[in-house]
Parts: C-alpha cells; sequence; structure tokens
C-alpha cells in the first residue's frame, strides 16, 4: 500500500477539524488514528501523528474542491460555450470556401510545368490541395484563374501565367481550370473561376508580357497609376473587355462562379488619371459617383452577361469588408463606398450579386457590426464572410485561433450562408491547428450548398425506385430512375444519405455520404465495414442548389 493511499484511509480515522482559528477539541492523537498506524506498521510518534493529520487535511481540502466543481461548475461550464464550441449539428446548407491563390504561386503551383513529369507534380500538387478540403467538409474552391492581365486557362485573349512553366506565355501542356473543375467536381465540390478585375501589374510585369499584354492590345483603356497599370473604370469599353474574358471562360468550362476580386478603383485615389474621361462621361455627376458609377455599371454588365450564357453560374465579387460606417460601429475611414467606389450593397439591393464575400479580415468591433450590415443589406443573396486566417502565422499578424473560431461561431448564430478562408496555404499548413479546429469541430459533417430562389426555385422531381443491393465484397450498390428538372440544360445531380435508423433523417446532413453524383447508380464502399449503414435515400438537386424530396 502507497504512503498516499495510506494518508487517504487514515482521514476515515480523523474526526471533524477545527473551524477556522480553533483547534479541534479532541487531540490529533486520536485513539481510533493510532490503532490504523500501529496495524499498518507506521511509527505512532506524535510528530508522525501531526504529520498526517496535516497531509490528510490538505487532501480532503483538495478533495472538497474537486466535488464541488463536478457539481456546480461543470454543469455552468456546459451552459456557457466557449470560443471555439460549435452545436452538436452543423447546418446541412452552408458555403465552405477557401482561396486558392496562383499569383506568385502564393499556394498554388509550386512545381513548373516544363516537363511531363513537372505536369504530373503540379496536378498532384492541386490534388493534395482539394483532397485535404475535401477531407475537411469543404464544398467551394475559389480559383485563379486571372491574375494581372494574364490567366490559367487557355485563352484567346490573354496569355498563361508565368507562374505554370517559369517563363512568359508559357504553355504548361495542360488547361489547369479544366483541370480544376473536373477535380473539384469529382469531389463533390464547386470550382469558382476567381479574376482580378482592374489591376494588370506593375511596369515590369506588363513589360514581360511584351505584345500578349492588354496595354499593347487594348492600349486606350488602361491607364499608368503610382508605377503600375490598370484598367479604366471610366471607359466605356473596359466592362466589354472584361467581360469578352468572362465569355471564354463560361463558355468553355462547366465552371459554378465567376468570382472577381478588386473589381474597384486603387485605395485612396484622388489622382487617378481619369479627368479626360470624368468630363466627357460625367454628366453632371460628382467624381466621386461618377466613379461608383463606373463599377456598379461593369458589376451588371458582367452579372447579366453571365446570366444570358449560364443562368446557373454564380456571380460574385469579395469588396473591401467595410461597405460604409455603420449605426453600430465607424469604419474609421477606410470602407468600400469612399475608399474604393465600390456601392457592394447597391448590387445587392439591385439584385446584380448571387453572392458577396466581403473581405472581413479584421478582429473585434470592426469585424462584427459589419458581418451584421452586411446580413442585414443583403437583398435575400448570400453573405459569405471572408476571414482573415492569415493572420493566424505570426509573419503575417498576432491572431490567435479563439479569434477565427469566435468568428465562425458568430456568422453561424446570425445565419449568414457560410464562410471564405483567406487563404488556402494556412488552412494546408495547419496554422495554429486550424484545419484540425475545423474537421473537428465546425466541419464535422458535409454541407450542400444553399438555394438560389432568385434565380430558379423549382426543385427537381423525387428520384424513384431506389434498389438496394449488398454485394458479397461487402460494398452496396444503389440504382433508381432519374429525377427530372424545369432546367433542360442540366440533368439533376444527386446526394446520398445512408443512416443505421429508417427512414434515413435527410434533414440531418450527417446522413450525407455523397453530394454531386452524376447518373442513377452509386456504389457504396465504407471505409470500415463496422460503420457501414443499414438504409439508404436518394435526393435530387439542381445546379441552382433546389432539393428534391426523398427516395427511401
Amino acid at each position: 500500500m502507497t504512503r498516499m493511499t495510506r494518508i487517504f484511509k487514515a482521514a476515515l480515522y480523523i474526526p471533524a477539524y477545527h473551524t477556522e482559528g480553533k483547534k479541534n477539541p479532541r487531540h490529533p492523537c486520536h485513539p481510533c488514528l493510532k490503532d490504523y498506524l500501529h496495524a499498518e506498521g507506521e511509527p505512532c510518534s506524535s510528530a508522525t501523528l501531526v504529520n498526517y493529520h496535516l497531509q490528510n487535511h490538505f487532501i480532503m481540502k483538495q478533495l472538497f474542491f474537486a466535488i464541488l466543481f463536478a457539481a456546480f461548475l461543470l454543469p455552468l461550464a456546459a451552459q456557457s460555450p466557449s470560443p471555439g464550441e460549435t452545436p452538436a449539428c452543423p447546418p446541412k446548407y452552408e458555403v465552405r470556401a477557401a482561396w486558392v491563390t496562383a499569383v506568385y504561386g502564393l499556394d498554388w503551383p509550386r512545381s513548373r510545368a516544363t516537363t511531363p513529369e513537372g505536369v504530373r507534380k503540379q496536378k498532384a500538387e492541386l490534388i493534395e490541395i482539394l483532397d485535404r478540403l475535401k477531407a475537411a467538409n469543404f464544398n467551394t474552391v475559389l480559383f485563379q484563374t486571372r491574375t494581372r492581365g494574364d490567366v490559367l486557362y487557355r485563352s484567346k485573349i490573354e496569355p498563361f501565367n508565368s507562374i505554370l512553366t517559369g517563363k512568359t506565355a508559357g504553355d504548361p501542356g495542360y488547361d489547369p481550370l479544366a483541370f480544376a473543375v473536373e477535380e473539384c467536381h469529382k469531389r463533390g465540390m464547386e470550382c469558382h473561376a476567381w479574376m482580378v478585375a482592374i489591376p494588370l501589374g506593375n511596369r515590369r510585369h506588363v513589360t514581360s508580357l511584351g505584345k500578349e499584354s492588354v496595354t499593347k492590345k487594348k492600349a486606350s483603356i488602361c491607364v499608368p497609376y503610382k508605377r503600375e497599370y490598370f484598367l479604366n473604370p471610366g471607359h466605356p469599353e473596359t466592362k466589354e473587355y472584361l467581360m469578352s474574358l468572362v465569355r471564354e471562360v463560361v463558355n468553355n468550362y462547366d465552371v459554378d462562379g465567376m468570382h472577381f476580386d478588386y473589381l474597384r478603383y486603387p485605395e485612396n485615389a484622388p489622382r487617378f488619371p481619369d479627368t479626360y474621361d470624368f468630363r466627357k462621361y460625367g454628366k453632371g455627376r460628382d467624381l466621386a459617383q461618377w466613379r461608383r458609377d463606373n463599377i456598379t455599371e461593369i458589376v451588371r454588365h458582367l452579372y447579366k452577361g453571365v446570366k444570358a450564357l449560364k443562368p446557373w453560374v454564380k456571380v460574385s465579387t469579395c469588396p473591401v469588408g467595410k461597405y460604409r460606417d455603420t449605426s453600430r460601429y465607424p469604419s474609421r475611414g477606410w470602407n468600400a463606398f469612399h475608399t474604393v467606389y465600390q456601392d457592394a450593397q447597391g448590387w445587392l439591393g439591385e439584385g446584380i450579386q448571387d453572392q458577396i464575400y466581403p473581405m472581413l479580415y479584421f478582429r473585434g468591433n470592426h469585424f462584427y457590426p459589419f458581418v451584421l450590415d452586411w446580413q442585414e443589406q443583403s437583398n435575400g443573396r448570400q453573405i459569405i464572410p471572408g476571414l482573415g486566417i492569415y493572420f493566424l502565422d505570426p509573419s503575417e499578424g498576432n491572431w490567435t485561433l479563439d479569434e477565427v473560431e469566435r468568428q465562425m461561431n458568430f456568422t453561424r448564430a446570425h445565419k449568414l450562408a457560410g464562410q471564405a478562408h483567406y487563404r488556402v496555404k494556412y488552412l494546408m499548413d495547419n496554422t495554429q491547428g486550424l484545419y484540425d479546429a475545423l474537421e473537428e469541430n465546425f466541419y464535422t459533417a458535409p454541407a450542400l450548398q444553399p438555394a438560389m430562389p432568385w434565380i430558379d426555385n423549382v426543385p427537381p422531381t423525387a428520384p424513384t425506385h431506389l434498389t438496394v443491393t449488398r454485394q458479397p465484397d461487402g460494398y452496396t450498390h444503389l440504382s433508381w430512375m432519374p429525377a427530372t428538372d424545369n432546367d433542360k440544360r442540366n440533368v439533376p445531380a444527386y446526394v446520398i444519405y445512408g443512416s443505421d435508423t429508417y427512414p434515413v433523417d435527410t434533414s440531418n446532413p450527417e446522413n450525407i455520404i455523397a453530394q454531386r453524383v452524376q447518373g442513377t447508380e452509386y456504389t457504396y464502399a465504407p471505409v470500415r465495414f463496422w460503420t457501414a449503414k443499414r438504409y439508404f435515400a436518394v435526393t435530387a438537386v439542381d445546379r441552382c442548389g433546389n432539393e428534391s424530396e426523398a427516395c427511401r
């Protein structure tokens, strides 16, 4: 028997101790304690007895506080969620997005596609990113498709970005955008083509593009400003040029969205060289309003152009995170409306955005009031706050993980459409344990895309005649009769649900096995046979996110 065990058992022999400042009226050498120590072969001197008594008093105090903690404090802790605590079940419909940045190879690629092996490595790097996003139940990839006057797809208008091969306009031997779309769809994720709109790069970059640069091909719509070049938002042909790029992408690729970045003027640009255009096209407006109208006209033109081609393709922007001062908190002079001439809430009100990803790379009162402002002015469109997770890296900022967790909980509590993470590198690096926190606490189950009822609110018909066949190899083969939809250009995709109870609860995202399934067959192959589901259900989903009733 250990000495600590003896001390604890000796407590049974020690009578109630004294109150504060008063000794126990009974002597420490209590006969019962003496008898116990003799029985255990311990010396029974007065010093030993006092020592046992004091140690026992310390242990009993600890025991008392442990019981108090278990009885009172633990229930209170359970009722008061910590910053990282999330509801037991995440939302079934939620956008979970990550920006994959190609400029300078910040996120991807690391390898150069100059040989067949280089192409393989470059593809493998992207596959690794997509696999890890899928494993953490992300469902949206914002894939950089245009950087600064160069692109990552086969274009007849602008050259390939040099990051692919190390050479200006170098052909990588494959189409990165086509590859990204295909691999995202294999994993049930959406792929949005992310385009940087107005900036064209610094002089060195523009010079490196040579005759392929838009500054050479369309010099009239380009202006130099502070050692950089920009498309001129005030020139009527700028929106046409941007739409020509968008048309290439939307017509030639099965993208799920067009995502526009830097669709604005440079910040604090009172001397931006557009005086001539302002005099010609201002029509009595002040300069600030004219500039805002120019950006809005580009947004309107792009939105209507995309919808004329493929109505289901989502159109979004990532404006400056603070629209303008709110009634709750000021923007402190840095906002979309005044600083860069983005009337993004006006775009929402007009209905020329499907989603907005405000770049809310802030903390505290610079984040929460502005999230609420965007949501309140959303006009029913989807607001997906961009979270500045790069500040978790000590070289970028001094954020801690609990800040991002609070922001995640806040966006869910106020029923925003989802979250976007800038940039994917910090997810892949698991910076401060962020990837683990998302996988284990926030994105614990898959999520479907929120619907776009302003485009189409009619769900497909339900699939029928679900047949479940157990196979000898442990797999389960599912087949069904197809659903139909009012969209004659796209057949519905399917969502597979599984559960150990019947009927399968299709409202619970934890029961989602697979999504964006093409065709009318699916083979269910559980990773561990003891987790295999017994019952199944199938629903149909159209390109606007409308989900049918279930076939069980």
